[in-house]
């Protein structure tokens, strides 16, 4: 009878198991999460990568048009003037990394949030910054582009 009874219950539990197992699979929607989240991160460090080149093509094909930028002291710059200013001959900046990054999704809209100590020299002058920032991106025809950063400034020890 013990017999009879454990193998009803194993084709029990087997039968169960059809219909709670794809319940822990890997959800298509976290899998496409993490692909846009790659992308984003790919994008974020390439934008990175080319405002150290002041390759300004590559800096300005990833903004939109109506880009803002909002910096540590409350001025508001705008797609040219932001991107006048990073390529300028006075700016240098050292290659510089993104600690604590973030992303968050809405839908078409992704807050990509993160840390960084920056150093280099303006005007011949050295300085170093440290500040947290959020980039807001939106995605429009299918591509995702920087319309906003805001920086906040860290104080210095």
């Amino acid at each position: 009878m013990l017999k009879k009874y454990l193998g009803q219950l194993w084709i029990l539990l087997a039968v169960a198991s059809l219909y709670v197992l794809p319940a822990y699979a890997a959800d298509p929607a976290d899998q496409n999460r993490a692909a846009v989240v790659a992308e984003l991160k790919r994008l974020s460090d390439a934008w990175d990568q080319a405002i150290i080149r002041k390759d300004r093509a590559a800096i300005e094909s990833n903004m939109t048009e109506d880009f803002r930028q909002i910096d540590g002291s409350g001025d508001i710059e705008t797609k040219a003037s932001f991107v006048d200013g990073l390529v300028s001959d006075k700016l240098v900046l050292d290659p510089y990394t993104v600690e604590d990054f973030e992303v968050r999704l809405y839908d078409n809209v992704a807050l990509l949030s993160g840390r960084s100590h920056m150093t280099g020299r303006y005007d011949g002058k050295p300085f170093k910054s440290h500040y947290r920032y959020i980039d807001i991106y939106i995605k429009r025809n299918g591509k995702w582009k920087i319309v906003s950063v805001q920086i906040s400034k860290i104080p210095q020890p």
